[in-house]
């Protein structure tokens, strides 16, 4: 139960990173792409060929993670220098910084309505934040090694987070205990995060493994060893339905979580692809690696078909509340060995090449070479006119349009504003703290000499 319409195609290429790529994530509004790097430098791609990339520099160590806001505003990034830094994309590239933990900080991710902020660190904590001055709220102390991510469930009230003592935990963020721990993997736990329905995880293993348990009934539904080397990082597509990995052996997966079976294996990094994500959307997703690139690949998905797929979801969600059961076909227990047997014969040479391109030293890269990605030009108009005849879109006057653009950048640059505001008031507040605390001690040395 495929809805790929064609493989997975390369779409732009990105060089700028001085080291490995270590984080890699889409603003919600498909404009921008944000990227981390060993080399200490946080960079916004703009998906746009003609706009030029922004380098912010600021952390005095690795950037281990980035994270846009849900809406966009905001890029929040983890660093081995301790900090956690929140960033505004834009040209000026102001930031707050605060001092997370005691050690690197590996992760950082937003909750769902933007308002907290979970961190996983060196130090065996996770902490959580108020995004709004960065305020401390709590620590989850269980873990006894690194902890290497930690994420939100999509309706906030659940956290997971993995680590090297091998083991992943799920907290309830009112109560703040553990309440599951799972113990199964081989090897130390690289990544983790919720299926989008909040009913299921899935863990990236150094024991070269993926593994999807239901956290309703605390059961592993699947198991995948499609890898011949350390699974770095994965990502949900929006459906739900598929599974992208990123490993050392520098290639990425594509899974079928309904049929349990390996769709795609994709080439492009020389050397370990470090990490992966899907658009808030589904139709693009982008890989970083150790060659210090950044690509950003179609997904291919047929339009029609993805529409209704996601309408079919969302209808299932609302009659049940609780997205897949038990009872659905898809991530059902026990199927996914048996079906990725039969993938392994039938799909595993399904694979998709890209081709590598040099691009000038310049932040952005350059249309694509016609010759090199006709195949992938032509699949896309096709596409655009399927999608067309399919669903005629509503058009409005470009007076309309201009109009709620316009409206749209200057809420961009009022949310901009406020947030330097904020920044600014935080340090106004610090000095006349510091001020008030001075003027208590010089009249107690005053007093004391009387």
């Amino acid at each position: 139960m495929a809805f790929m319409q064609d493989d997975p195609s390369l779409e732009r290429h990105f060089k700028g990173h001085r080291d490995t790529v270590t984080s890699v994530d889409f603003n919600p509004n498909m404009k921008q792409i944000a990227t981390g790097s060993m080399d200490s430098c946080l960079m916004i791609w703009n998906m746009k060929p003609q706009m030029r990339a922004y380098r912010f520099v600021g952390h005095k160590d690795a950037v281990m993670s980035v994270q846009f806001s849900p809406s966009g505003h905001l890029v929040a990034s983890a660093s081995r220098d301790k900090t956690v830094r929140l960033w505004v994309p834009s040209v000026k590239g102001e930031s707050t910084v605060f001092k997370a933990h005691t050690g690197t900080v590996r992760s950082v991710h937003f909750s769902s309505d933007g308002q907290s902020l979970v961190t996983a660190s060196d130090d065996k904590t996770v902490k959580v934040w108020t995004v709004h001055r960065q305020k401390f709220l709590f620590s989850l102390n269980q873990h006894i090694n690194w902890v290497r991510c930690a994420k939100f469930s999509p309706d906030g009230r659940l956290i997971v987070s993995a680590s090297d003592d091998k083991t992943i935990k799920l907290w309830d963020k009112a109560s703040r205990e553990c309440i599951y721990s799972f113990c199964e993997h081989g090897g130390f736990v690289n990544y983790v995060d919720f299926h989008p329905s909040g009913t299921c995880i899935a863990a990236a293993g150094t024991d070269n493994t993926v593994k999807v348990w239901d956290i309703r009934m605390n059961k592993l539904l699947q198991h995948y060893q499609v890898h011949n080397a350390v699974v770095n990082c994965l990502s949900f597509h929006p459906s739900g339905n598929y599974l992208i990995t990123a490993s050392n052996d520098s290639t990425l997966k594509i899974l079928d979580l309904l049929e349990g079976r390996l769709l795609y294996t994709l080439h492009g990094h020389q050397g370990p692809a470090t990490c992966v994500a899907f658009s808030r959307n589904g139709q693009f997703f982008a890989s970083g690696g150790s060659d210090e690139q950044v690509m950003v690949w179609k997904t291919n998905f047929d339009a029609a078909d993805y529409r209704d797929l996601l309408r079919n979801k969302d209808h299932a969600t609302s009659v049940n509340g609780s997205g897949p059961t038990s009872d659905d076909p898809s991530l059902q227990h026990g199927s996914a060995k048996s079906h990725h047997e039969e993938g392994m014969g039938k799909h595993a040479s399904k694979t998709s090449r890209a081709e590598v391109m040099e691009v000038p030293e310049s932040h952005f890269d350059e249309p694509a070479r016609r010759g090199k990605l006709s195949k992938t030009q032509k699949t896309k108009c096709i596409h655009e006119d399927r999608s067309n005849q399919q669903q005629p879109e509503v058009t409005f006057p470009p007076a309309v349009t201009n109009a709620l653009e316009h409206i749209v950048s200057q809420l961009d640059v009022l949310t901009q504003t406020v947030a330097i505001l904020e920044h600014r008031l935080s340090l106004t507040e610090d000095k006349l703290r510091d001020c008030l605390d001075n003027q208590q001690k010089i009249t107690l040395l005053v007093s004391s000499r009387d």
